[in-house]
């Protein structure tokens, strides 16, 4: 599968679109999910559906149904771009090991600078990340953690159905 989504990948690197999942579901459907700065539009999705479908050909890539579309409000953080763009949303994000007898917490997303440098990482960006989360009796308290500590990360928004209040 990481072929499949490196292939993928390349596939619309020309095409100013991040791909986010690549996942095979039953029946043969090939469940292609994309993303872009100001959100998907039904147009990159007919575009992502021509260029996969050409190159899935090509490559002999085996589906029944190809089907593209956006993340959704809870879209899955991934790479530390993913943490990047998204600082200062609210999110959840699940470690592999508990911290203080908890696994899931629920904030706002943080890039933290203070990353500690060694020369052999030299220059290189900080992969250290943090969620602002409401800990005992109201206190905010920031949980630091790297990329290889999650489990799993998601935006969490709060919607409101309610619309405007005059």
């Amino acid at each position: 599968m990481a072929d499949l989504f490196q292939l993928s990948e390349q596939s619309l690197a020309g095409l100013g679109i991040e791909l986010v999942d690549v996942e095979r579901a039953g029946q043969g459907l090939l469940r292609v999910t994309i993303d872009r700065e100001g959100g998907v539009r039904i147009e990159d999705c007919e575009a992502v559906s021509r260029q996969l479908s050409r190159v899935y050909e090509v490559e002999n890539i085996d589906y029944a149904r190809l089907e593209v579309g956006s993340p959704g409000t809870d879209r899955p953080l991934r790479t530390a771009r993913d943490f990047k763009r998204f600082a200062g949303e609210r999110a959840q994000v699940k470690l592999r090991l508990p911290f203080e007898g908890r696994k899931v917490f629920i904030g706002t997303l943080t890039v933290l600078e203070d990353a500690p440098a060694d020369e052999a990482n030299k220059g290189a960006e900080p992969e250290a990340f943090g969620i602002e989360f409401e800990a005992k009796e109201g206190e905010i308290q920031v949980l630091r953690f790297t990329l290889d500590e999650i489990e799993r990360a998601k935006l969490d928004p709060v919607l409101n159905f309610r619309g405007k209040k005059p």
